[in-house]
């Protein structure tokens, strides 16, 4: 009788010579991209989402509202690991929308924190929906740069940071409510500004606060918010500040602008019967009514731009007013005159 023996003539596994022969077949085959990643199959083409690809962070969502014109491309193309809400204000058949279309950004904020109260992330940055825009702070007026910049920490233990540094604009006391009040009196709605209509807003949509006497944070509700500070109102408060923007005779620039000096501060409640305590949070996110921190700390704490040269309104190099407030078509490559600018992307 036969017997046939089987012995392994190579010392080799079996699975790196499986493994070799599957490297020899994909790199055979011709690649084909889309969006940057590579599918294969011949000349067929595999478009994998980039948000299937990347996980995203659970610490940290941007929220922004736009225009169906407006491209936010820039989100999902730069900072593809931050989940983002984008309400498309214009278009009632978008998955994420408003009620109404008023107050700008801040229909949008109010609709966000109302929706997600329950399911809020450690930290909310909400910010318009442009990436260039000649309030954003920095040389190139360039959001994402902000972005990818923001101390997370810093934000935590603060509760609330504005995205602006530079005091121009807003600070250190851009409103004085009361006295405003009295100067606008007799003039005609169209003439109105939000000084003129703050004092009366205020105590519509704050029923049991003081009016506070100054008024003072960087423009331009652009800012960065937790979960426990945004939570330090009931929801409640929340949905009464959005029904009175829905509701009120004020225009869109105006009621929008009334918010946007509103979101930062504290005030004190008339009668503490009506508040949780003496010192509840009631306009809107914890801090005083004039918030207005020097720029050098702004730019180091948040941005971790330490050792400028500033002043305690701002910082050598960092923000220039510019002379109008819709950038060149081809900025950052081009100024206003047409000049090209030393501008090179990070990215």
């Amino acid at each position: 009788m036969a017997v046939v023996i089987y012995h392994r003539i190579s010392k080799i596994p079996r699975s790196l010579i499986l493994l070799s022969f599957v490297i020899l077949v994909l790199i055979s085959v011709p690649l084909r991209c889309g969006r940057g990643l590579c599918g294969l199959l011949g000349d067929r083409t595999i478009t994998i989402p980039v948000d299937v690809l990347v996980p995203k962070r659970r610490d940290v969502e941007l929220v922004l509202g736009k225009l169906k014109r407006e491209d936010t491309e820039w989100v999902a193309k730069y900072l593809p690991d931050w989940p983002s809400s984008i309400y498309v204000v214009d278009d009632p058949k978008a998955k994420l929308t408003v009620a109404v279309n008023k107050g700008r950004e801040a229909m949008v904020y109010l609709t966000y924190i109302i929706d997600r109260y329950d399911s809020l992330p450690d930290t909310t940055v909400f910010v318009h929906a442009s990436r260039f825009q000649w309030h954003n702070d920095n040389p190139d007026y360039d959001n994402l740069l902000s972005l990818r910049n923001l101390s997370l920490p810093y934000i935590r233990q603060e509760g609330y940071v504005n995205l602006r540094c530079v005091w121009v604009l807003g600070c250190p006391s851009e409103m004085h409510p009361v006295e405003d009040e009295k100067e606008a009196a007799g003039k005609p709605k169209e003439e109105l500004s939000t000084k003129g209509v703050f004092k009366k807003a205020f105590e519509e949509f704050m029923p049991n606060s003081t009016v506070p006497t100054k008024v003072g944070v960087p423009c331009c509700s652009q800012f960065a918010v937790t979960k426990d500070t945004i939570r330090q109102r009931p929801k409640d408060d929340y949905i009464r500040i959005r029904d009175w923007l829905i509701h009120t005779d004020l225009s869109d620039d105006l009621s929008g602008r009334v918010l946007e000096y509103s979101w930062h501060s504290r005030h004190m409640c008339y009668n503490k019967y009506l508040c949780r305590s003496l010192t509840s949070l009631l306009v809107i996110f914890g801090k005083e009514a004039v918030h207005c921190p020097s720029a050098a700390d702004c730019y180091c704490k948040l941005y971790g731009l330490c050792g400028l040269n500033c002043t305690s309104k701002s910082c050598d190099g960092r923000y220039t007013l510019p002379p109008y407030s819709t950038l060149p078509k081809e900025w950052p490559v081009k100024g206003w005159e047409g000049e090209a600018r030393q501008y090179e992307s990070p990215f």
